[in-house]
């Protein structure tokens, strides 16, 4: 089974809009028998997305520090959750249980998550795809930035295509199937 490691947040965003992503995320994993890796949480976008995939009977993996267990509420019902010492170790073991990335609406910690990702890429530690779900243009902002950053000549042309910005579930799930088969 391929794993795909979401980067999200483990708040829940403002509106009903980010629930049902959450939930459309989980489903494009169980649609195509994939297996989820993330952050462990049982709250916010990240927990709807879990149960969505546990709901239908798929494979759930998360990774928590231990600092953050009680913090942001460790989900209990995962096929498998380990608890880590550090988020340094917490995203080492997230990228050795993926086989793809995908970014979702979330805050820091969802940012920081991509961006060390992207730069193991761009260092070739790995050459596991990357996506960046733009959910209803939400990361149109850092997608300029990006550009930007290009265009400044501080990231190549190269290390800028380590990153397919998709728009839609559609887009996703058909990059997906296509990477991993």
């Amino acid at each position: 089974m391929k794993k795909v490691c979401v980067f999200c947040g483990s708040s829940a965003g403002n509106g009903e809009s980010y629930k049902s992503m959450a939930k459309e995320m989980g489903s494009v994993i169980t649609n195509n028998n994939m297996g989820l890796v993330y952050g462990g949480a049982s709250i916010g976008v990240m927990g709807t997305m879990a149960d969505e995939v546990l709901e239908a009977d798929g494979e759930v993996w998360g990774v928590m520090p231990k600092s953050l267990v009680d913090w942001e509420v460790a989900h209990p019902k995962l096929t498998k959750f380990e608890v880590v010492d550090s988020m340094h170790t917490r995203k080492q073991l997230m990228y050795d249980w993926s086989d793809a990335f995908v970014a979702m609406p979330g805050g820091f910690g969802t940012l920081d998550e991509l961006c060390e990702i992207l730069t193991w890429a761009q260092l070739k530690y790995h050459q596991k795809p990357c996506f960046l779900l733009n959910f209803n243009g939400f990361f149109d902002n850092l997608v300029k930035h990006f550009e930007h950053i290009n265009k400044e000549g501080f990231l190549s042309d190269e290390h800028l295509g380590l990153i397919t910005v998709v728009d839609t579930f559609e887009e996703l799930e058909k990059s997906l199937k296509s990477c991993l088969v």
